[in-house]
């Protein structure tokens, strides 16, 4: 189950890396990233969070993700 929830957080994650443009249409710009990252602050916002949703899932299905976790709270 973990492999498939992860390949389809992978696919979400490279959608929106690739397809910033149809994001930038479909959701709008992010007044806190344009006010902290610049002018093309939503841009980059977007591509960050799709970058960071692929190495999520990649750390889900390895099995790397919960002992990060266990660390970081223990």
């Amino acid at each position: 189950m973990k492999y498939i929830v992860g390949l389809l957080i992978i696919a979400a994650g490279t959608f929106m890396v690739m397809r910033t443009d149809w994001m930038m249409k479909t959701f709008g710009r992010v007044s806190w990233a344009e006010q902290k990252l610049g002018n093309g602050g939503t841009w980059t916002f977007y591509k960050i969070l799709g970058i960071a949703g692929i190495l999520l899932a990649l750390m889900i299905m390895t099995g790397t993700f919960t002992p990060i976790l266990d660390a970081i709270f223990r």
